[in-house]
């Protein structure tokens, strides 16, 4: 293996292997519930859910295979100024190459420059090595969730101001 890593923007036919990197992901986490991204329509259309103003979503590419996802959507029924950062997943060849704090970066400097003031995300307990990503990069967790995302299985909520 090379190690060739490529981020780029997603693209429409990137939403089957996107959307099983996803499923494969909650599953490996015993996430795979209602409220969760395991049963939320945009899991298999990806390209269209990012496709509107002030959204992106980053594939990241391992050897020429897509191997992960990171995205930014405003908050529905949130503040204008909170983005959500989104369906951020990736395969276990992912993992340890630093692909997760790249694809962090690309979407938070997305965010400021769209104009967003703040970034909220929604996980689980058990994803400690995405909790310790985000905390070493500015997310705290606070006590509710904020907005109405549809995720209400998810039981962490984490803010990081911008």
């Amino acid at each position: 293996m090379n190690n060739n890593i490529e981020i780029r923007t997603i693209q429409k036919k990137d939403n089957k292997s996107l959307s099983k990197i996803i499923k494969s992901t909650l599953e490996e986490f015993n996430a795979a519930i209602d409220g969760t991204a395991y049963t939320d329509s945009e899991t298999d259309a990806m390209f269209e859910a990012y496709s509107k103003d002030k959204s992106i979503y980053y594939v990241a590419l391992l050897d020429n295979k897509i191997v992960a996802g990171c995205g930014i959507n405003p908050l529905q029924n949130g503040e204008k100024k909170i983005c959500e950062l989104q369906k951020m997943y990736m395969t276990p060849k992912a993992r340890g190459h630093k692909i997760g704090k790249n694809l962090l970066f690309k979407c938070l400097d997305f965010a400021k420059k769209a104009g967003y003031q703040q970034a909220y995300l929604e996980t689980f307990p058990n994803m400690t090595s995405a909790i310790s990503l985000y905390k070493r990069n500015g997310f705290y967790n606070i006590d509710h969730s904020l907005g109405n995302t549809c995720h209400y299985s998810c039981n962490v909520w984490m803010l990081k101001n911008l």
